[in-house]
C-alpha cells in the first residue's frame, strides 16, 4: 500500500507559498518637517542652508499624530485639516477632505511613499503637480519635528 503523505506535504507547502503576503502597516504617526525638498528633480530646500531657493519650506509640517486627522501646512504657511490614510500596500499616503481645499483639487492630496519609512525619516513624492510650486512634482525627505 502506497502512502500519499509525500504528495500531501508537497501540496501543503505549495499552497502555503501561494498565499498573498500580509502587508504590515507602517507607522508614520508623527509631526514631520522638511529636511530636503526637490521640485522637478531640482533641490530647492535643504534644512539649515542659507542658500535655499525656497526658504519657505521651513513652514512645511505634516502632522499625522492623530489616527484619523491630518494637519498639513505647505510652504505658503496655509494650514489645512482633513483625514489621512495609507493605501493597503503602504505605497501611498492619502490626505482627503482637506479644508480649505488646496487650489485645483477636490480637497485631496496624495504622495507616493518612495522608500520604507524609518522612525527618523519619511520620503514622499507627490502623485500630481503642485500649483504652488509652478506645477512641479515635489519630492520630500521629512524628519520628525
Amino acid at each position: 500500500m502506497k502512502t500519499h503523505l509525500p504528495w500531501l506535504i508537497c501540496l501543503t507547502i505549495i499552497a502555503a507559498a501561494c498565499q498573498p503576503k500580509k502587508v504590515e502597516p507602517i507607522h508614520v504617526g508623527k509631526i514631520w518637517k522638511a529636511k530636503t525638498v526637490k521640485e522637478n528633480g531640482t533641490l530647492v530646500y535643504s534644512e539649515g542652508s542659507t542658500t535655499n531657493i525656497r526658504p519657505s519650506y521651513t513652514l512645511f509640517r505634516l502632522d499625522l499624530t492623530a489616527t484619523d486627522q491630518v494637519k498639513f501646512t505647505d510652504l505658503d504657511g496655509r494650514k489645512l485639516i482633513g483625514t489621512w490614510s495609507l493605501s493597503t500596500d503602504n505605497n501611498r499616503l492619502i490626505l482627503e477632505n482637506l479644508t480649505p481645499p488646496p487650489s485645483l483639487t477636490s480637497g485631496n492630496v496624495e504622495f507616493y511613499v518612495t522608500s520604507p519609512p524609518k522612525d527618523s525619516q519619511l520620503e514622499l513624492k507627490r502623485t500630481t503637480e503642485s500649483r504652488k510650486t509652478g506645477n512641479a512634482v515635489n519630492e520630500y525627505v521629512l524628519v520628525p519635528e
